[in-house]
């Protein structure tokens, strides 16, 4: 068969869909990606897939813009004639799968985070939500990516529960994420791994480093991830020249591997208000490293409080720094306890072959 993968961006197909990707290749299916040209297209070709560039406004919604990007997948679709549609991210998830409902093409949506417009209640959000109950009377399948999305979009009448399931995320290459024997660093090294916006809680992080610089904790606190200086979501230029200017963060750029970053680390944070499930919790299990992370959806489901990390209180930098100061001083054997208990969530709960055989079911 011919399967379509429709996303946002080619990095986040490489980045997060590999594994599915190998999957369906070897099942004997072919596989075209969908997306914004990126420098991460030219690997999907390489790793054998076929691409169709397709530009998307990510942010806002322009009525005319959308309705000539649902007119563009139609386009596609209508000329590649795929067999199944995979969708991931809210434009594709909506627009794909309308496009698809005309020319009676079976979808498969992902909804793998909830994103700013459920965080905010505003026109966009309502706006939004009605697309989302149009558009997801259509698919085969809705994935979700923990229980509580799940529940706020069969609540708000957006989905039917019967055609909905659950995913541990995208899942983690067990085989690729190995961890390593357990060394604390001579200077404690936090590091913060996501885009830079303020909803996944960089300035709480931040509030927190100048409350530990104040009880003398001595560590790094590094960040690692894609600016987003354009959008108003994003923490602009010149709060982040500000904060390494003044020796609060390590700001690290940003990177399509991980592991080495999170090897080199002691404990990973990331405070942010609501996720579907944060890949980099997930691959902080897979290699055994403690967490802090925010009591939310998406989040709380990575942590067992106190077995492989800490849960602070969203939004409150104060709660975050006394749960940062906690794991800097705890000793290395409990860091490698809480580090192994990592491991062995990853293997029961988040093994990306649990995603894999659930897509591969309804393809097959």
């Amino acid at each position: 068969m011919k399967i379509a993968i429709v996303i946002n961006t080619s990095w986040n197909i490489y980045n997060f869909r590999m594994g599915l990707i190998k999957k369906l290749q070897e099942e004997g299916h072919e596989v075209v990606c969908i997306a914004p040209k990126d420098d991460y297209s030219g690997k999907l070709m390489q790793a054998g897939c076929s691409f169709v560039a397709v530009s998307i406004q990510n942010k806002g919604t322009n009525p005319v813009k959308d309705f000539l990007l649902m007119l563009k997948y139609l386009f596609i679709f209508f000329k590649l004639k795929p067999d199944y549609i995979l969708q991931f991210t809210a434009k594709p998830n909506i627009y794909g799968t309308i496009a698809a409902r005309i020319l009676r093409i079976p979808t498969i949506n992902n909804v793998s985070g909830l994103g700013t417009i459920f965080l905010h209640q505003n026109l966009v959000s309502k706006i939004a939500k009605s697309l989302y109950r149009f558009a997801f009377q259509f698919p085969k399948r809705v994935f979700f990516q923990n229980n509580d999305d799940l529940d706020l979009f069969v609540n708000n009448k957006l989905v039917s529960k019967n055609i909905t399931d659950v995913l541990p995320g995208s899942g983690v290459n067990l085989s690729k994420y190995i961890p390593l024997d357990y060394q604390r660093n001579e200077t404690f090294v936090f590091i913060f791994i996501a885009r830079l916006l303020y909803d996944k809680g960089l300035v709480e992080y931040v509030e927190a480093i100048k409350i530990l610089r104040k009880e003398h904790v001595d560590a790094k606190f590094q960040v690692l991830g894609f600016t987003d200086f354009e959008s108003k979501l994003g923490v602009p230029k010149n709060l982040l020249d500000a904060w390494i200017s003044e020796g609060y963060i390590d700001y690290l750029g940003h990177t399509s591997e991980v592991i080495p970053y999170i090897n080199a680390a002691d404990c990973i944070v990331l405070p942010s208000y609501r996720e579907g499930t944060p890949k980099t919790l997930i691959e902080a299990l897979a290699l055994a490293k403690p967490i802090v992370t925010t009591n939310v959806p998406g989040c709380k489901e990575t942590v067992i409080d106190g077995e492989n990390g800490l849960l602070c209180a969203v939004k409150n930098a104060q709660d975050l720094a006394d749960k940062m100061y906690s794991m800097f001083n705890k000793d290395n054997t409990e860091l490698r306890r809480m580090g192994k208990n990592g491991r062995k969530m990853a293997e029961i709960k988040y093994d990306e072959k649990i995603v894999i055989k659930k897509y591969l079911d309804i393809i097959n």
